[in-house]
């Protein structure tokens, strides 16, 4: 699976990947710079400048991987979306499994 979570700044992905990508969680984070959300929280709209988290896992690590990120995350409700891996190179999936813990 891919999960996708935006964070407000490059420490804090890095923080993040590190953690996950060291404990075993995932397999492989990108770390994209410069994206804009636009989303309507609490009432209010709202414009931030984040970046945005590329997680690499299996959907077995899903409940964990959640888990990590609430704790290590800044905002109330972070951004953590999961969408299947149709189809994936055998070698690179063979890898990402093994990478995982």
């Amino acid at each position: 699976m891919i999960v996708f979570c935006t964070v407000p700044d490059r420490e804090t992905g890095r923080r993040i990947a590190t953690a996950l990508v060291e404990e075993g969680l995932c397999a492989c984070v990108n770390q994209l710079p410069a994206v804009t959300s636009y989303y309507i929280y609490e009432g209010a709209f709202c414009e931030d400048a984040e970046e945005l988290l590329i997680i690499k896992s299996l959907p077995s690590h899903f409940e964990a991987l959640e888990g990590r990120i609430r704790e290590l995350h800044p905002y109330d409700i972070p951004e953590i979306i999961a969408a299947k891996i149709e189809a994936g190179s055998d070698p690179y999936m063979k890898w990402l499994e093994g990478a995982l813990k």
